[in-house]
């Protein structure tokens, strides 16, 4: 909001057959001085006067605000009206838009309150709350079974989605307009869950919401909405939005991070069974080190804190080079060597090749561009196709890709333990060590005492099968010499024999 203007606030009003309350409603509304207001009144198809009132206001000329007032010619539903809303907000370049029922549930009275930590910039998202007040609900006249229900919701809510509110489930909201920009809520739900969703998509955007207490009133407003399809709807969204963490499933409509590619989502993964650790390991003290496909250099610390040289290949440059040796941007399905192997002891590719065009194509050229090194080694890793949650899922009708796991959304290829193996030796590698590594519970288990107890587990059955549990494949291999590089060492000798013969 420019600082030399007053903010430009839309109040919405979602109005569905309320004739009997959209005048009293308008009239509720405060002069809201400091603001530049307009009031839009939507009526989603209703078959009643809600439009004829609410337009013969509006032609008056009589009213306080700027009034628009516009009717759906097809019913939206209460998630599809609130979404035409605030496209038109987002189209008009406003600077908040407040959202109001048009039955007269919510005070307008409220709206200074509600608009304030907006317009000081303290807040993207503000809710104005029936359960701030302890039994204020319960006083304002909410129905014993509604208040035990937004109880236990909001409870479980809080506890999925690692939030703090004290209610999910009211309609009286305030958003900043550039928040709402940046999050897709044209992908929610156009029915009554698309508060939820919307609410979701923010805390998953790390957006600030405030909550405000507001006074609670029920009266002989009509409700519509079927409260068990409801709960169901509003539990299912945000155990998905959970799941979702887990790479378990995917929901375009949760993924509100920046649709830009970057390596900004790898994590590092030290001080326990991982690939990370898993390489650390193998690579002895003060070796040469290309690390192709490298991130941000969350290897790299590790690695130059053991003496070793490392030479970083991405094709996004970290935002701090001096964690390398030496850094080459590149794309790894086109120029993936920018500079000679030929000092180079050890090769990672962790979590790489399934993300290639053609893996087959990229192992071809790294065994050509080894040639001349016979002690150069090549680690590399990816997930197992094969592990048991996958399988699962499968069986469950579901093949969720993700923003990171086995199923990420950039991945081309996916790979068992026998057809990376299969790969790797077509393409003329020796594997001289393959194990199968754990699914990273640290990240997600904050506990010690059982992200600990899920790796040994995980540990025990790897041991067991490791093709069903291993959530990742760890090898070490070795070039073969090529045709050319034989052919050239055998005429090499010859060469020399006959210079013996006598």
């Amino acid at each position: 909001m420019h600082p030399d203007r007053k903010p430009r606030v839309l109040i919405f009003i979602v109005a569905y057959f309320a004739e009997s309350t959209i005048l009293k409603v308008l009239e509720r509304i405060p002069a809201l001085d400091g603001y530049e207001v307009e009031v839009l009144i939507i009526d989603d198809c209703s078959g009643d006067q809600t439009f004829a009132h609410s337009e013969k206001l509006r032609r008056s000329g009589q009213y306080r605000h700027p009034l628009t007032v516009l009717a759906n010619p097809v019913n939206q539903g209460y998630g599809g009206n609130q979404k035409i809303g605030y496209h038109y907000a987002i189209e008009r370049g406003f600077d908040i838009v407040a959202l109001l029922h048009g039955d007269g549930q919510y005070a307008p009275e409220m709206l200074p309150d509600l608009l304030a930590p907006i317009a000081r910039g303290e807040a993207d998202v503000v809710h104005g709350s029936r359960m701030l007040r302890p039994s204020g609900a319960l006083r304002g006249g909410m129905p014993i079974y509604k208040f035990v229900g937004n109880k236990l919701l909001t409870w479980y809510q809080n506890r999925v989605l690692h939030s703090q509110l004290s209610e999910f489930h009211t309609g009286y909201k305030v958003y900043a307009v550039p928040a709402l920009r940046r999050i897709p809520f044209d992908l929610n739900s156009n029915v009554f869950h698309f508060d939820t969703e919307i609410i979701i998509q923010f805390l998953r955007a790390q957006s600030r919401i405030v909550e405000v207490p507001i006074p609670t009133h029920y009266g002989g407003e009509i409700c519509r909405v079927n409260g068990l399809r409801y709960a169901l709807d509003v539990v299912n969204a945000s155990t998905v939005a959970w799941l979702q963490n887990y790479g378990l499933v995917y929901r375009r409509n949760f993924d509100v991070e920046s649709l830009t590619p970057d390596n900004k989502h790898y994590l590092p993964k030290f001080g326990f069974a991982s690939t990370h650790s898993a390489a650390v390991q193998d690579v002895p003290a003060g070796a040469v080190v290309m690390d192709i496909g490298c991130g941000p250099g969350h290897l790299s610390a590790a690695l130059r804190a053991r003496g070793c040289r490392v030479i970083g290949v991405d094709q996004f440059a970290p935002a701090d080079r001096s964690v390398f040796d030496e850094f080459y941007v590149a794309d790894l399905n086109g120029a993936a060597f920018p500079r000679p192997l030929h000092d180079v002891q050890y090769v990672l590719l962790l979590d790489i090749i399934e993300h290639l065009v053609s893996p087959e194509k990229f192992c071809n050229e790294l065994r050509e561009a080894a040639q001349g090194n016979p002690n150069l080694r090549v680690i590399i890793s990816t997930g197992n196709i094969s592990f048991f949650v996958t399988r699962l899922m499968l069986f469950l009708g579901q093949f969720n890709y993700n923003k990171r796991g086995i199923l990420d959304l950039t991945h081309t290829r996916l790979f068992t333990f026998s057809s990376l193996r299969r790969l790797l030796q077509e393409a003329g590698f020796v594997i001289e060590k393959e194990i199968g590594i754990p699914a990273p519970a640290p990240l997600v288990v904050k506990s010690s005492f059982w992200s600990k107890t899920a790796m040994k587990v995980q540990a025990l059955l790897i041991k067991l099968r490791r093709g069903l549990f291993a959530y990742q494949m760890y090898m070490v291999i070795r070039p073969l010499p090529t045709m050319q590089t034989l052919l050239t060492a055998t005429q090499q000798h010859s060469e020399q024999k006959a210079g013996q013969v006598g």
